[in-house]
């Protein structure tokens, strides 16, 4: 049998320990301390996170594309802002080496974390709506890897998608280990995607902001914007620490001054034009990102198929290679602007659309906020170019700054569905505010266009809070929120330890007829679940343990918590989830069948108690008529007399609490509370004839 060495199942055991105590004192500090701490702690990690993908991806840049092709890409002004190689010395390499760096990272992915292929932001955005304990640690150290060697072998690509996935593992990572509720889990998660954004672009306001605004198209999260403060503004000290506080392309636009309205006319059609190249960067990725899994290759090789073709696009382009931020440092310099041919300027949005698509899209690895950023800089240079010859009589400015800020702001704010995020962040990395009055009317249209469409780039992003499963059950079913978890519960008719063989755990499970089951340590204390599933694809020795197969992002509740919490940390396709104590030990098993029985329980008593309060009322239930005037209508569009209240409406075997929102069907079983005069006339309503 498989045995765990003493010193290392002690050291594990005294971390889980801290870990419970952790957890417990999380559980009951108040609002501020708690925050305050875990946003200290998440803000931490996103600047060292920054900090460390930063260095891995100057070395991996430095040996591909600078030791290996003699290449090397310009910088932006925080970061020496170097001019770059003028052309390329073996122009033959460079797209071997964009190849090779495809084929590395693919490689990489494959074998060791397929989730981290592809962009990490969408990948934590859709761990805030699903599961916020579900992102591994392994799939952020593969991330790190995969994406610093995707982009410094000159894949188009941009970093902040793996120093978002780094911090928000760490949230992940968090509520995990301290059992946080899901509104705080997810709340953490936010935390890490904003404030590693923030750090590694550093602009911590945008990446507060960007926190709570980033996981939904038409909403916001307003709980993550405090916590997003304070866990930004740390990762930003920790970036600036080791890499300075200068913005990122310096102060771009220091001495604009708008003090001519004709320019917004040239704001308002940089909006357009943004507006629809945001569009096409969406639709140009997805497209793109399905034909590749359609290919019929191996899944390591995509990327590397698309990489040749980066390379090959580079070799007419090279504006496209890497994360092009020093590209756009040019772009807003007059002088350098103006250097560059009119066509390269004019083709640069569209191929840097083409090659970030075929870099990320095919399955190789980095962000796609960074280039989108790149994208909509390169469309405010095109416009100026156009119209330069136009003067400033006409309000085109002399720097072609102001029209490169704009368009970065509009094109991926648009897109990105967080117009005043990219706003603020945007402003922060040119270091000037000046612009943001008149950006707005180009930000503003673009998002109009492209919310029109509802696209978004981010295809993980829910419309609304409305739209997730937490607030869809709170709304219609609001009596969650007084039903104890530990009042549903049930003992779990299977226990397992980490150190059961396979075999032993297996006939343990089709014992008791169970599809998974809690696992514990030798020390009692909860390590995941696993799954019957899981087990039976195993070909190893029937002395194999268990533990390896343990999923440790499994969803808990705490049996302190209430119904509704226990729905929210349910991810969709999950039956059940595992009941802990404050010792992060179970104390039970609740399945949805659990949660029904003592939600309707509840009704059911809620009904008796009502109808006790006044003994001139009574209850009665009546089912909706075809005829009634209320069929086919919310309760909020017709309503009842004053003095008469809807208690419940049971649709078949459903049970729907009356919110306003319940729009009422014939055939539908309603009780009502009324006084006794008025149960005749309601009768009559609901059921005429």
């Amino acid at each position: 049998m498989t045995t765990v060495s003493a010193p290392r199942l002690s050291i594990r055991v005294r971390l889980r320990g801290v870990g419970a105590g952790l957890g417990r004192w999380v559980s009951h500090a108040g609002y501020l301390q708690k925050w305050l701490v875990l946003g200290t702690f998440i803000g931490i990690i996103a600047g060292l996170g920054a900090v460390a993908f930063y260095s891995l991806l100057r070395l991996a840049s430095h040996v591909f594309l600078g030791l290996i092709g003699g290449y090397f890409v310009p910088q932006p002004a925080a970061e020496d802002g170097f001019l770059g190689t003028p052309n390329f010395p073996t122009w033959w390499l460079i797209p071997i080496i964009v190849c090779l760096g495809g084929l590395l990272s693919g490689a990489i992915v494959y074998l060791f974390a397929p989730e981290a292929e592809g962009h990490g932001t969408n990948a934590a955005i859709d761990a805030v709506h699903r599961n916020p304990r579900m992102i591994r640690s392994r799939a952020v150290i593969v991330k790190m890897i995969a994406s610093a060697i995707t982009i410094g072998s000159g894949g188009s690509g941009g970093r902040e998608g793996p120093t978002a996935q780094i911090s928000a593992g760490f949230g992940s990572l968090l509520a995990r280990t301290l059992n946080l509720s899901p509104e705080d889990g997810r709340i953490a998660v936010s935390m890490g995607i904003g404030s590693g954004i923030g750090a590694i672009f550093g602009a911590p306001l945008g990446g507060a902001v960007l926190a709570a605004g980033i996981v939904y198209r038409e909403d916001f999260e307003v709980k993550a914007l405090v916590p997003g403060l304070i866990s930004s503004s740390v990762g930003y000290t920790v970036w600036g620490l080791f890499q300075g506080f200068t913005p990122l392309f310096g102060y771009s636009a220091s001495n604009y001054r708008f003090d001519q309205p004709i320019q917004l006319l040239w704001f308002a059609v940089i909006g357009v034009v943004a507006g629809l190249v945001g569009l096409a960067y969406a639709k140009s990725y997805y497209s793109i990102a399905g034909l590749s899994k359609r290919l019929q290759v191996p899944r390591m090789l995509r990327p590397a198929i698309g990489g040749l073709a980066v390379g090959l696009l580079a070799l007419a382009v090279p504006q496209v290679l890497g994360t092009g931020y020093g590209w756009v440092q040019q772009a807003l310099d007059r002088s350098t602007l103006m250097a560059l041919p009119l066509w390269i300027v004019l083709v640069l949005p569209f191929a840097k659309i083409l090659a970030t698509s075929l870099s990320i899209g095919t399955g190789g690895s980095g962000g796609i906020f960074g280039p989108g950023i790149v994208i909509g800089g390169f469309v405010g240079s095109a416009l100026w170019r156009l119209v330069e010859p136009l003067g400033q009589g006409m309000g085109v400015p002399l720097s072609p700054a102001p029209f490169v800020i704009v368009g970065m702001m509009a094109c991926f704010g648009a897109i990105a569905r967080a117009p005043l995020a990219v706003m603020l962040m945007v402003a922060e990395m040119t270091g000037t505010l000046t612009i943001l009055g008149p950006a707005m009317v180009a930000v503003g249209i673009a998002y109009l266009m492209v919310r029109r469409t509802d696209a978004t780039i981010y295809r993980s992003q829910l419309l609304d809070r409305t739209e997730a499963q937490s607030a869809r059950l709170h709304i219609g079913l609001p009596l969650l929120g007084r039903v104890g978890v530990a009042e549903a519960a049930v003992s779990p008719r299977v226990l397992l330890t980490t150190d059961m063989t396979v075999s032993n755990a297996i006939t343990r499970l089709e014992s008791a007829f169970v599809p998974g089951a809690p696992a514990v340590d030798t020390d009692g204390r909860f390590q995941g679940t696993v799954d019957m599933a899981v087990l039976r694809k195993l070909t190893a020795a029937d002395d194999t343990t268990i533990e390896r197969c343990v999923d440790a992002a499994a969803p808990t509740v705490s049996d302190g918590a209430d119904l509704g919490e226990a729905i929210d940390a349910l991810p969709e396709g999950h039956g059940w989830l595992t009941v802990l104590d404050d010792e992060h030990r179970v104390s039970g098993i609740l399945a949805i069948g659990d949660v029904v029985r003592a939600y309707h329980a509840t009704l059911r008593s809620d009904e008796r108690i009502v109808a006790q309060v006044s003994a001139d009322s009574g209850i009665t239930y009546i089912r909706i008529a075809p005829s009634s005037p209320l069929a086919g209508h919310t309760l909020a569009e017709r309503g009842l007399p004053d003095g008469v209240i809807v208690l419940s409406v049971r649709r078949g075997e459903e049970a729907l609490l009356a919110a306003g929102s319940v729009e009422l069907c014939a055939g539908d079983l309603v009780s009502v509370l009324a006084p006794v005069n008025m149960l005749a006339a309601v009768r009559a309503l609901l059921a005429p004839g």
